[in-house]
């Protein structure tokens, strides 16, 4: 099997052989961040929660996930943009993956400008320390937390697409 393997990959010319690297990557990348987004909105419904236990849980979560999630959406861009140059100018692939690429984006964006600033203040609390309001703040990070990972899922099914038709895609 490992002889049948090698021998195929060196079918391959080196450049399709690193655009199906990107390609993968890319895909791998934004599945992680998509799932990620998912899993926190589906398991994790802030709203249900004691304040403390809100507290708790949302500070370890910005944790683990503050720097490891923008950093994969930023290697993601990167990809996606490569593939995006790489691409025919003259197809539809390509608007895919400017579309992909402009979701990513609108992430990023989300999460620099809605969701970070507000998990900068709730790491500043203590379960003694909780402002009056904390239930407003947390119910804005949760809204802008859902739109970005609906936009997530845009960029994966864009980027699903645009890398299982770019073979097979008519020029426009």
């Amino acid at each position: 099997m490992k002889r049948m393997h090698i021998y195929l990959v060196n079918l391959l010319p080196a450049y399709s052989r690193l655009l199906i690297a990107c390609q993968v990557g890319a895909i791998l990348l934004i599945a992680l961040i998509a799932g990620s987004t998912f899993g926190i909105w589906q398991g994790y419904n802030h709203a249900l929660y004691s304040p403390a236990t809100f507290l708790e849980v949302h500070q370890g979560a910005v944790r683990g996930l503050n720097t490891l999630l923008p950093a994969m959406g930023f290697a993601t861009m990167i990809l996606t943009l490569a593939l995006t140059l790489r691409s025919d100018r003259h197809t539809a692939v390509r608007w895919l993956y400017w579309a992909t690429l402009a979701m990513l984006i609108l992430a990023g964006l989300i999460t620099r400008f809605a969701n970070q600033p507000i998990n900068m203040v709730i790491m500043t609390w203590s379960p003694n320390t909780m402002p009056d309001g904390w239930a407003e703040i947390r119910d804005t990070w949760w809204f802008w937390h859902i739109v970005r990972t609906f936009v997530s899922f845009a960029a994966l099914a864009g980027l699903a697409t645009a890398v299982v038709t770019t073979r097979h895609e008519p020029r426009i």
